[in-house]
């Protein structure tokens, strides 16, 4: 047999599956496509998360859109996170092209130009359903996290909430909190340092700072109500077809602590809400984080390990977690550890540092005797990837360079026109689009903050009247009877005496 026939074979037997999967493409060697080589990537273990990278303009987004087509058709719901604005297009069909007819002739699958059910999310005022979650929601420790408070710092988020549990005051936007912190210092020192201990003013005003870095970059708008129900990214078309559920971002690029403290909540929220999956035969849900760098350039330590944590855990709610970004080395060792499935396309070696990058890049892949992997990731062409899978028992799958097959939607944005009929067309936009505002712990320390300075000016008004009468009292007391005055003068007793010494 030929290398090629060996490779061949090598393939079809380590990408073989008994169970459901998605084909991506098909194997290549010695930059020809081996037609019918198939890899495909097994639907139960795509809840071992992911990887998709590579320099700009090599078809990371493509790759992206093959895979949240192919879920969604298998009736698997998915959250793209769009930081470029360039996902819409899923919605419509892709016009097709004689390239991409070429291209999957090679690879060996027939082309089939579709379209998939999408919902158009959005964290800011442009249009689309609102995502929402309340100060409640998020926890002390949570929120202590995002701000990267120190230790006593966060112990005073803690009280801060048990106050508030206390005394059922609701924390649900962002000036809620700001209007407790401010009572626990002010006019509620006393009543705070009574029940919960002394609390640093120092302290929480550097908390009040890092509150306001927050709001400044659009949480204002995140924080508050209506809450999104998470359950609500899970939804299934009536042709069976999972919803793919587009974030817009574009406007929140230059805001990562915003991008950061909103991925972490979803986060949290989906392993509290979602119910253990065991080993089932396919995910959940699947979330695709573009651009993932942005979440991992400024997080803090503790932010980190948060993220750590959840993304060993959240896999086991039966959710498949996919960082996109240019080079793995974005990605936290730790993290990327833990990534099942690696789709990784071309890398630039422009620098020295560059080409250090490439080793360290060929290194995260199984070793193979077909490659010389670090001269591969230099030379693959556009729409062409290593990709090393999990197989259904969890075991690597040999590494293959990959013809990616061609999107089923159209590669483009959609029009104004076309995306406003998605959105008018959305059954959650009603649901979410009301900002509610009820009575939470702003209004109620409102309230009370009036009721405190009403009696302060009361006891401060009775504490003047008493003292002036008081005064008042002092100052008749010491007056002498006019009678006294006369009977006790000098002038008066020479008189009495001079009238006396007459009679003697």
């Amino acid at each position: 047999m030929s290398t090629k026939d060996i490779f061949f074979d090598h393939i079809n037997s380590g990408y073989t599956t008994k169970g459901d999967s998605i084909t991506v493409g098909a194997a290549m060697l010695d930059g020809e496509t081996l037609t019918n080589a198939l890899v495909k990537i097994p639907l139960k273990t795509l809840n071992r998360h992911g990887l998709i990278a590579g320099a700009t303009g090599t078809g990371k987004t493509k790759t992206l859109q093959v895979l949240a087509e192919n879920l969604s058709e298998k009736g698997i719901p998915v959250l793209l996170m769009d930081m470029k604005g360039d996902l819409s297009g899923l919605a419509q069909s892709s016009p097709g092209h004689s390239k991409i007819d070429e291209r999957h002739k090679k690879i060996g699958i027939p082309f089939n130009a579709k379209k998939f059910p999408i919902e158009i999310l959005t964290l800011s005022e442009q249009k689309g359903v609102r995502m929402r979650a309340t100060v409640s929601e998020f926890g002390p420790v949570l929120l202590s996290r995002i701000l990267d408070l120190t230790n006593t710092q966060s112990g005073i988020v803690s009280v801060i909430f048990k106050y508030c549990d206390d005394n059922q005051l609701g924390l649900l936007d962002l000036k809620d909190f700001k209007k407790v912190l401010q009572f626990a210092t002010g006019e509620g020192k006393q009543e705070f340092q009574e029940e919960y201990g002394r609390i640093s003013t120092a302290s929480t005003g550097s908390i009040l700072r890092k509150i306001i870095e927050i709001e400044q970059q659009g949480g204002d708008l995140f924080f508050g109500e209506k809450s999104f129900d998470v359950n609500d990214l899970t939804r299934i078309n009536e042709e069976g077809k999972g919803y793919i559920n587009i974030l817009r971002l574009t406007d929140i690029q230059d805001r990562p602590k915003l991008f950061s403290t909103f991925m972490l909540s979803l986060l949290a929220e989906i392993y509290e809400t979602f119910p253990e999956q065991g080993d089932s035969d396919q995910p959940e849900l699947i979330l695709f984080i573009d651009e993932a760098h942005l979440i991992f350039k400024n997080a803090s330590k503790p932010l980190l390990e948060q993220l750590e944590s959840i993304v060993k855990l959240i896999r086991s709610k039966g959710i498949g977690l996919y960082f996109v970004t240019q080079n793995p080395t974005d990605v936290p060792e730790g993290i990327l550890s833990q990534l099942g499935l690696k789709i990784q396309h071309a890398l630039r070696a422009f620098t020295a540092k560059d080409r250090k990058a490439i080793k360290l890049t060929a290194q995260n892949y199984p070793d193979t005797d077909y490659y010389d992997t670090a001269e591969v990731l230099t030379s693959l062409g556009i729409g062409e990837a290593l990709v090393s899978a999990l197989d259904e028992k969890g075991r690597p799958t040999p590494l293959a360079a990959t013809m990616m097959r061609a999107p089923m939607s159209r590669m483009d944005i959609l029009t104004d026109k076309e995306l406003k009929e998605v959105i008018d067309a959305s059954e959650l936009v009603g649901k979410y689009e009301e900002n509610i505002d009820r009575e939470s712990a702003y209004e109620i320390l409102e309230d009370k903050i009036k009721d405190i300075k009403e009696d302060k000016e009361e006891a401060a008004e009775r504490k003047a009247k008493a003292k002036s009468k008081r005064a008042t009292s002092r100052r008749r007391s010491t007056r002498q009877n006019p009678v006294i005055k006369v009977l006790t003068s000098a002038t008066f007793i020479r008189s009495a005496l001079g009238i006396l010494k007459k009679f003697l």
